[in-house]
C-alpha cells in the first residue's frame, strides 16, 4: 500500500456509548481502545483489514477488555501500545510522554502525552500533518469530550487543568477522535454553564440532527472545543461566573480552580 495513500478512520460502536476507533489504509488497521473485541473481529472481516497494531490510552475495561481475545484470534504478535504506568494486558510497547510511534502499515506516525486527570496514567497520541492524513488527528481517551471531560477518577483538577491545555497548544483543525458518544448531556451542562454563548447553541442544533440520524457527533476539533468546552474555557468571564456562582467560592484564583467548581457541578449535574 501507498504510504501516501489517505488513512480512514471509522468508528466501530461498542458497549452503550464507546467507539472504538479504527485507523486503516484499506489494508492494514489500527484499533485504538478496544473494549470488546467482538465488534472489531466483525468490522475487520467485512472491510477485509488486517489487524497490525493496538493503541490503549487507559486502563479502564472498557477501553481494555478486548485486547487478549484479539491477540488470541489475530496473532500473538500484534504490537499493544499503551500507558507506561498502568498494567495493560498484553501490551508490549509502554509508552510515555514525548514517544514517538512509527507505525509502517497503515503508515502513521504518534506523539504521545500524559494526560493525567481520569486516570493517573492517561496517554494521548496525537498524528501530526502527514501526507497520508488531511488534518492532524488526536486520540484521547477519555480525557477530552465534546462539550466535556472525563471524570476524575485518580487524578486533580490540577492535572486535567494541565492535561487540557496540552491539547489546547495544539492546531485549531485537529481532528478530536474522542472514545464515548457523551455530546448530547455534555452540551446541556455546557449551556447551564454559558447559556448565551452563541457557538455552543449553534453546536447543539448540529449535534441533535446528528443523533436523530443515528450518526456519531465525533470527531469534534481543538477549535470547536475552545469554544463550546466550558472545562477547555476555564480562562474565560463567563465560565469564571458560573463557576463562583454554583460554588459559592469568590476568590477562585485559577483555571485548575474553576475547573475544578465546575467538575463537582458537573458530577452532579
Amino acid at each position: 500500500m501507498d504510504k501516501n495513500t489517505l488513512l480512514q478512520v471509522w468508528p466501530i460502536p461498542a458497549f452503550d456509548d464507546n467507539y472504538i476507533w479504527c485507523i486503516h489504509d484499506g489494508l492494514s488497521a489500527l484499533v485504538v481502545d478496544p473494549g470488546d473485541a467482538t465488534p472489531v473481529l466483525h468490522y475487520l472481516e467485512q472491510k477485509k483489514l488486517s489487524l497490525t497494531g493496538i493503541l490503549i490510552t487507559h486502563h479502564h475495561a472498557d477501553h481494555t477488555g478486548g485486547i487478549l481475545e484479539l491477540l488470541n484470534i489475530l496473532g500473538a504478535s500484534i504490537p499493544v501500545y499503551g500507558p507506561a504506568n498502568n498494567e495493560i494486558p498484553g501490551r508490549t510497547v509502554a509508552a510515555m510522554e514525548g514517544d514517538e510511534i512509527e507505525i509502517k502499515a497503515p503508515h502513521i506516525s504518534l506523539k504521545v502525552f500524559e494526560v493525567p486527570g481520569h486516570t493517573l496514567g492517561h496517554i494521548a497520541y496525537f498524528a501530526n500533518t502527514q501526507s497520508n492524513i488531511s488534518e492532524p488527528m488526536l486520540f484521547c481517551g477519555d480525557t477530552l469530550f465534546a462539550s466535556g471531560c472525563g471524570r476524575l477518577f485518580e487524578g486533580t483538577p490540577t492535572q486535567m487543568n494541565q492535561s487540557l491545555a496540552k491539547f489546547a497548544a495544539l492546531p485549531n483543525n485537529t481532528l478530536v477522535y474522542c472514545t464515548h458518544e457523551y455530546t448530547l448531556s455534555n452540551i446541556r451542562f455546557a449551556l447551564a454553564v454559558e447559556p448565551n454563548n452563541s457557538q455552543l447553541i449553534a453546536w447543539s442544533e448540529k449535534a441533535q440532527a446528528l443523533r436523530s440520524q443515528n450518526k456519531p457527533t465525533l470527531p469534534t476539533t481543538i477549535g470547536q472545543e475552545l469554544q463550546t468546552n466550558p472545562f477547555m474555557r476555564c480562562d474565560q468571564a463567563a465560565v469564571i461566573a458560573a463557576a463562583k456562582d454554583i460554588s459559592g467560592q469568590h476568590d477562585l484564583p485559577s483555571s485548575a480552580h474553576v475547573l475544578a467548581a465546575i467538575r463537582a457541578w458537573k458530577d452532579r449535574f
